[in-house]
């Protein structure tokens, strides 16, 4: 098993989705975050208007999905087709193995948790 973690911008989040649920995998864990890369971070206004200043983070959504490894380069390709730009601070999508996985509810280990 795999786990997939993107790092995607919130404007993106809809269509990264989107395209994670065509691929038939299971459910996804969406955590809204900020953080700051390479790419541009926002302007933002003063209290009173008067002022305008680059914010110290962006927002961002990390989207985390655990699929089997035969599912895993599908879901890597949806991610990037969907949320690229082209721009700088598109994002970054982290694969790393799944030693093991539980289902609470059944008690089944293995890919049949997923």
């Amino acid at each position: 098993m795999k786990r997939i973690d993107a790092f995607v911008q919130s404007d993106k989040l809809r269509a990264v989705v989107d395209a994670i649920e065509k691929k038939k995998v299971g459910g996804v864990s969406i955590i809204q975050a900020r953080g700051r890369g390479k790419g541009n971070r926002p302007m933002v206004e003063g209290q009173r208007g008067t002022g305008r200043h680059e914010a110290e983070y962006a927002s961002l959504d990390e989207i985390i999905v655990v699929v089997e490894d035969s599912e895993a380069e599908a879901v890597e390709s949806a991610i990037l087709n969907a949320a690229n730009t082209g721009s700088k601070g598109d994002g970054k999508i982290f694969v790393t193995p799944v030693e093991k996985a539980i289902d609470i509810g059944t008690k089944r280990t293995g890919d049949s948790a997923l």
